[in-house]
């Protein structure tokens, strides 16, 4: 993909797009939701799409599904135009909604059975997918089991299940994790890598560090407007040119904090144990004076390595700090 300034979305060069969208906006009634945006993604790429609560990601995910249709502006899915032919758009695309669209008074069996059919796959298409979905999702002992009796995680696994039932290209999930165990949250992460390996995904979630374990690029909506769309690595250097080192010190961490603190061109200087994390300015190259002052007081240098941002730290910059996000 060619260079594309994150700050201005209408910049970007789209090619070998599975999901482009383009000055897409939505008002309910008079209140404007989605504003003016446009992003692409690329065939085998898993991208996060993050925002504070009210930012505008569900509206987005259905306009581009065709579950709604824009105020203006056009979505595209594998080339096909949602706004005009989104009954074939959605024969490429599977779509897990935040809320699973579930029939409790079913098995899993019978539910999986009922989306195939709905997708159009014949009788015995839908019994050899209703088996390699079950097996993909884990859900083999709970194939005859009603939906009511299942877990909240295993209704979310059930979720995906139908997303894939008909075997597409690409796949929209709106907080796939939400609201599930710590367990449940990791099973579930390693399932859509898995499925990530030969699909395109569009992924909006919460957990930021989920987030960075399974996306190559993040998406980031505030105010109906995207803010930025890159790479964790590359969004770390846009927001601010400061780097950071992460230090392990063996010494006592009140004065090894005070000893760095006092070098030039280190700004700031935290510690959560074991490590000493030190904000650098722009430029500055402090590792041999560090190296020297740590030797000076008789301290071990266990390791130094410089780090970027994390997300979370990217995101509360981006869309405001204290603000809530859902």
């Amino acid at each position: 993909m060619g260079p594309f300034d994150p700050l201005n979305p209408s910049l970007a060069t789209f090619r070998c797009s599975m999901i482009r969208v383009e000055d897409l906006t939505c008002y309910y009634g008079e209140r404007l939701a989605v504003d003016n945006i446009a992003f692409n993604i690329e065939k085998g790429e898993i991208v996060g799409f993050l925002g504070p609560n009210g930012a505008g990601k569900s509206s987005t995910m259905r306009m581009v599904t065709g579950f709604l249709m824009p105020t203006r502006g056009k979505a595209w899915v594998a080339d096909h135009d949602m706004t005009r032919d989104s009954r074939e758009g959605r024969r490429h695309l599977g779509y897990l909604p935040e809320i699973v669209p579930l029939y409790y008074d079913m098995t899993t069996r019978a539910y999986l059975q009922y989306a195939g059919r709905l997708r159009g796959l014949d009788k015995a298409t839908t019994a050899r997918r209703v088996d390699e979905v079950v097996e993909i999702c884990a859900l083999q002992e709970y194939r005859d089991v009603l939906l009511a009796k299942l877990s909240k995680g295993f209704r979310q696994r059930v979720g995906l299940a139908q997303s894939i039932i008909h075997d597409p290209e690409v796949l929209i999930l709106d907080e796939p994790t939400i609201g599930i165990d710590p367990i449940q949250v990791a099973q579930t992460r390693q399932l859509i890598k898995h499925l990530g390996e030969n699909r395109t995904i569009l992924l909006s979630s919460h957990i930021l560090p989920e987030v960075s374990m399974v996306c190559e690029r993040v998406i980031i909506i505030h105010q109906g407007r995207i803010v930025a769309q890159d790479s964790i690595e590359n969004l770390s250097s846009l927001v601010t040119g400061d780097e950071q080192l992460r230090l392990r010190v063996r010494g006592p961490a009140n004065e090894v904090s005070g000893v760095l603190g006092a070098i030039a061109g280190v700004s700031e200087v935290t510690y959560q144990e074991p490590f000493h994390t030190l904000r650098v300015e722009a430029g500055k190259e402090p590792q041999g004076e560090i190296t020297s002052a740590l030797v000076a007081k008789g301290w071990s240098l266990l390791s130094m390595e410089t780090v970027g941002m994390s997300l979370e730290q990217i995101f509360l910059q981006l869309t405001g700090a204290g603000e809530g996000a859902s």
